[in-house]
């Protein structure tokens, strides 16, 4: 591989698909702390994150398995649950004094109305201000979590919402009512970030 003098190695975190550093270059370029939204099989992350000279300061967290905190119990993988772990994480960020930011997704691909865009949502309604494209968000409905109900319905009427939301019904969470769970929980969460 690297055996004339002329062949230069990449970065490790570039060699390993980590970290795009022209796209790293042009967001910090801005001076605005980055809201990195990151998803994993199971649950969303969302960071506020500021730069100093000596390594990258994490300002405000939130991990969607906290949403169990505030009564979540339909998992943290959802649409609706990247919404809340945005609305979660913009909260801290809003009392750690951030007024703005700029969105980094990382090298995940620009889907519209994805999780990534959905933790978005969540941070434009908590009042954080990111310059943004109104179409990527996704539709309130979604947010909700009505597209999981209206399935939900449909599979119980064929008679395989066992198999299919078997995860929810075990923790005892009906996937059919997963709107008034998540205003509840939007509710608890604004309410102890204000309180």
């Amino acid at each position: 591989m690297a055996r004339s003098g002329r062949y230069k190695v990449k970065f490790r975190r570039r060699r390993e698909g980590k970290t795009d550093y022209m796209k790293r270059l042009a967001l910090l370029k801005s001076r605005k702390p980055r809201v990195v939204v990151r998803r994993t099989n199971r649950y969303i992350i969302v960071q506020f994150i500021g730069f100093k000279g000596e390594g990258d300061e994490v300002i405000a967290y939130a991990f969607s398995k906290e949403l169990e905190k505030y009564g979540w119990p339909y998992g943290g993988k959802n649409l609706p649950a990247a919404y809340l772990t945005g609305y979660l994480a913009a909260m801290r960020a809003k009392k750690a004094g951030v007024t703005e930011a700029i969105l980094d997704i990382g090298r995940f691909p620009s889907t519209k109305g994805s999780r990534l865009y959905a933790a978005l949502k969540g941070v434009l309604d908590a009042g954080i201000d990111v310059p943004h494209s109104p179409e990527i968000l996704p539709d309130e409905d979604r947010i909700r979590g009505e597209h999981i109900a209206s399935f939900a319905e449909k599979l119980e009427e064929e008679g395989s919402l066992e198999r299919q939301f078997s995860d929810y019904l075990r923790r005892g969470a009906d996937p059919k009512i997963i709107s008034e769970a998540f205003e509840s929980v939007l509710e608890r969460i604004s309410a102890m970030s204000n309180g």
